[in-house]
């Protein structure tokens, strides 16, 4: 037990700091925070939402959001886009509602802790894959864990953490099947299920489908039979529970948008657009401004993304070198011809793949509307915080042949570091900002 009083300690911090959040950031100023809140109330009142024309409305979301600062005199009542969003979150959220008289902070507390249930999913994918390891799944948690974007939105009412949850899940029932040699059914049909779960939770958990599917490619190529058998195993539940909701939009909305994608990008008339973008600053223009804030706010860009930690102002610059560095221990690492990485060949793959999925998600959410958004790649945060851990243990190697336990002071610095910029966004940036 002694090995998990780490892990233990990381996820009573990460607790402390997130109800931290949850207590200090002023109210509704999270992502689309009343948009989640009135898809719950919707639900609580005994109606499961429908988007439709006024749900969005751009003239009003500018004067409550980014000029009065939501004061008490504007409802957020009239805040509905989310309403085409699968009902799973909302769902869960719904008895508390209830219980609570509709308190927000009840609201924010138990997305807090289903994300706690993606840092121990992330200490558990990454130990599971290298079990001599623990500083790796200790550095991939801590990261998780403590990265200020991500604490912000995972202590906020929205769905994106039991997607999250869901996800990271997946992750683990993957390594769980591929590393197996005795296939049991019942593992395909729980990696089904929660994939079916994750289709009634958010949009971000689809490309995960590929992930799976490449998974049984690998495992059962050349054995068609069996290969057969586990798709149906895994993908059968899957569809069932995705077709309840498909089904339903198909009705509501009509025609094959089973998503509710089209009603929801015909409601949002007013948002802005890559093309007007383009139009105003160029390609170049456009290019650089959706790459500097990707980043910076893949770390920590506040509210409505109108808060940015440009004080100091070298700390931006400063995660970018960190990044880099990461980075270049990274592709240092994964030529390294003196390690062999054949025996971890199937997880990285389904790692990178995930990775570069999500990431093209985000890209080609932007061909359309201006979204520019680092949480949107938070549904791969695990893949990044193993990259990010494995480039960094890169530049410890020579001093862990002489001190085989230095590489434990990777987890501790980058804890104690994110925690510092945890606890300076919160005090020194939000709430200053934003009360």
């Amino acid at each position: 037990m002694r090995k998990y009083i780490p892990l233990f300690l990381i996820i009573s911090i990460y607790l402390a700091i997130g109800i931290l959040f949850i207590f200090f950031t002023p109210t509704w100023q999270a992502p689309d925070e009343p948009a989640h809140y009135n898809y719950v109330r919707q639900l609580a009142s005994g109606h499961l939402p429908l988007i439709e024309a006024g749900d969005y409305d751009q003239e009003y979301l500018t004067e409550i959001v980014f000029i009065s600062g939501f004061a008490p005199q504007y409802p957020i009542d009239p805040i509905e886009y989310e309403d085409w969003q699968p009902p799973l979150y909302y769902l869960a959220q719904t008895p508390l509602y209830l219980l609570s008289g509709g308190s927000l902070t009840t609201m924010r507390l138990f997305s807090l802790i289903l994300g706690a249930g993606v840092v121990i999913l992330a200490y558990a994918i990454v130990l599971r894959l290298a079990p001599q390891e623990q500083w790796l799944a200790l550095t991939t948690a801590v990261f998780v864990a403590f990265l200020p974007q991500h604490m912000a939105i995972i202590s906020s009412a929205n769905n994106d953490a039991l997607a999250e949850l869901l996800l990271a899940a997946i992750l683990y029932m993957l390594l769980v099947i591929g590393q197996s040699k005795d296939l049991r059914p019942r593992n395909l049909i729980l990696l089904g299920g929660l994939l079916g779960l994750g289709y009634l939770t958010k949009g971000t958990v689809y490309p995960i489908t590929a992930v799976v599917g490449l998974l049984l490619l690998w495992r059962f190529w050349g054995q068609w039979r069996l290969l057969f058998r586990a798709g149906l195993l895994v993908f059968l539940p899957a569809f069932i529970l995705g077709a309840i909701w498909w089904g339903r939009n198909m009705v509501v909305y009509g025609g094959l948008d089973i998503l509710g994608k089209t009603a929801h990008d015909n409601v949002v008339v007013g948002q802005p657009r890559t093309a007007e973008w383009v139009a105003q600053y160029g390609w170049p223009g456009t290019v650089e401004r959706f790459i500097d804030t990707t980043f910076n706010s893949f770390w920590g860009q506040f509210g409505w993304m109108t808060v940015p930690m440009t004080y100091p102002s070298w700390l931006y610059p400063l995660l970018w070198l960190f990044s880099a560095l990461a980075l270049a221990g990274l592709v240092i690492a994964a030529f390294d011809k003196r390690r062999s990485l054949l025996d971890y060949m199937l997880p990285l793959l389904l790692f990178l793949t995930l990775f570069l999925l999500t990431l093209g998600v985000h890209l080609g959410y932007n061909l359309t509307f201006v979204q520019h958004q680092g949480r949107y790649l938070f549904p791969a945060l695990i893949p990044i915080a193993l990259g990010l851990a494995i480039g960094l243990g890169l530049w410890f190697r020579p001093l862990r042949r002489r001190w085989p336990k230095i590489v434990y002071a990777i987890p501790a610095g980058l804890a104690i570091a994110l925690i510092t910029l945890d606890l300076y966004a919160l005090f020194r940036v939000i709430v200053p900002a934003l009360t």
